[in-house]
């Protein structure tokens, strides 16, 4: 196959795509000194530089006459929220609402009480919607997003329904990209083309980083923990119940929580009855997408408040939940999640000062009774895990990445790798990933890159 026809062919049809954005102009989006300095003194942390960096390049997009179509790529933790709060407040100052769009009801609450906070005292109407809204509550908001009287609205999928009519749409925040399809992500954009998007991701899916690397859109990177954070350290075992009650009882000793995940949900009672029967008397917790919207938020307001201890969880929590009092992961089995999966949930803990861990256990039935001598330090596993049968070797491979990537601001590092193993897949097209992957990344990329210059010049 002639992949750079192929490429050539794509760039063609995805640069026509584009085209009608990069000709479009719109009114530059300006400064407004002292309402910016009001939030900026009220955010209670350091910026790092590579914040102040990518804000500078966030700010001269909405300063440009130009629509800002732009990636903010961070680790868990690195201020890519933050960033978005900014942004949006400029665009609301300017007379125009924002949508920021969050891919599930726990993170869409968690975002609309950190926008509330944050706009504490700022001349700006923040709203939500979503299934934990009473229906009178979505009509009002939906009349309220018609008429203009909300500036800033945070929700889920809802805002990408019909019966949801803008007044006057500025900006596109998309948080955690990689869980939404790629038509999910277009609707929006199609309501008008000079619409402004910030896409916030930890781990860009294969095609939104090949695009960045073809320069078909700009991105900016969060390379700087902040301050006091540490990495948190991996462990990747064979099943061992033993090294399960032992992780659990030192985190509980110390009085932190505890993730435990088990990503199939007809499986939760008989973790639920393990757990119990592992470390008696301790509060234990379930959620899990097909329960109820407010019984979600419930049992996470109790997870927060202490009143459950161990928290046993769906991929649900993987997406920009933040409590710095869960320092303890365990994943029951890791073979079953993608690479991408697997270092967000790692990014769940380790938001405090406190040491965190991670614990990705797989099944191997030569090592059902494995007990650590020595604390906690995991043998070295290479070798087992490649001669364990029951490991398809991707998800060997999988497991190999996500323990040689034990430090902060891997995020990247762990995309690239995602999209060698996985492909750039059809740019134009619904599949995340695919044909590229038989060429090769740098190849493939190549191909694109001078496809899109010659198709530019």
């Amino acid at each position: 196959l002639d992949f750079g026809a192929r490429a050539r062919e794509h760039t063609k049809k995805l640069l026509a795509i584009h085209a009608s954005r990069t000709i479009t102009t719109r009114e530059p989006f300006k400064k407004f000194q002292e309402l910016e300095e009001k939030l900026e003194a009220s955010f209670p942390y350091t910026e790092t530089e590579s914040q102040k960096q990518a804000l500078r390049e966030i700010m001269k997009d909405l300063e440009s006459r130009f629509p800002m179509d732009r990636i903010l790529v961070g680790d868990v933790g690195f201020g890519k929220t933050e960033l978005a709060v900014r942004a949006s407040v400029r665009i609301a100052a300017s007379g125009k609402q924002v949508a920021i769009l969050a891919p599930t009801t726990l993170l869409c609450d968690q975002h609309y009480q950190v926008w509330l906070r944050r706009m504490e005292g700022l001349p700006i109407r923040v709203a939500r919607l979503s299934r934990l809204e009473a229906p009178t509550k979505i009509r009002e908001t939906i009349v309220a997003l018609k008429t203009g009287a909300v500036d800033i609205v945070i929700g889920t999928h809802r805002l990408l329904s019909k019966d949801v009519v803008w007044k006057n749409l500025g900006l596109l925040v998309v948080d955690e990209e990689q869980r939404f399809g790629v038509r999910a992500k277009e609707t929006l954009k199609d309501l008008k083309k000079e619409l402004d998007v910030l896409t916030l991701s930890a781990t860009p899916l294969p095609r939104t980083l090949s695009m960045a690397l073809a320069r078909l859109r700009n991105m900016s990177t969060l390379t700087e923990a902040p301050i006091g954070r540490e990495v948190p350290q991996t462990f990747v075992l064979p099943f061992s119940k033993d090294i399960i009650k032992k992780a659990i009882e030192n985190e509980l000793s110390r009085g932190g929580k505890i993730y435990f995940l088990e990503n199939r949900i007809h499986k939760i009672p008989r973790t639920l009855e393990f757990l119990a029967s592992l470390v008696p008397g301790r509060r234990i917790g379930a959620i899990h997408g097909r329960m109820g919207e407010k019984q979600l938020v419930e049992t996470m307001k109790k997870f927060r408040s202490g009143e459950i201890e161990i928290l046993v969880s769906t991929t649900i929590i993987e997406n920009g939940i933040d409590l710095a009092d869960v320092n303890t992961l365990i994943i029951a089995d890791a073979s079953l999640y993608g690479l991408a999966d697997l270092h967000q949930l790692r990014g769940r803990v380790g938001h405090g000062q406190e040491s965190s861990f991670a614990y990705f256990f797989y099944p191997d039935a030569r090592f059902e009774n494995t007990t650590m001598k020595s604390g906690l330090r995991p043998p070295t596993l290479q070798s087992e895990r490649r001669s364990n049968q029951r490991l398809s070797p991707k998800a060997a491979a999988r497991l190999d990445i996500i323990q040689d990537t034990q430090f902060l601001g891997s995020g990247s590092v762990i995309a690239e790798k995602d999209m060698e193993m996985r492909g750039t897949g059809n740019i134009l097209g619904r599949e995340q990933s695919g044909a590229a992957a038989r060429v090769g990344l740098n190849l493939y990329s190549q191909f694109l890159a001078e496809a899109v210059e010659k198709l530019r010049s």
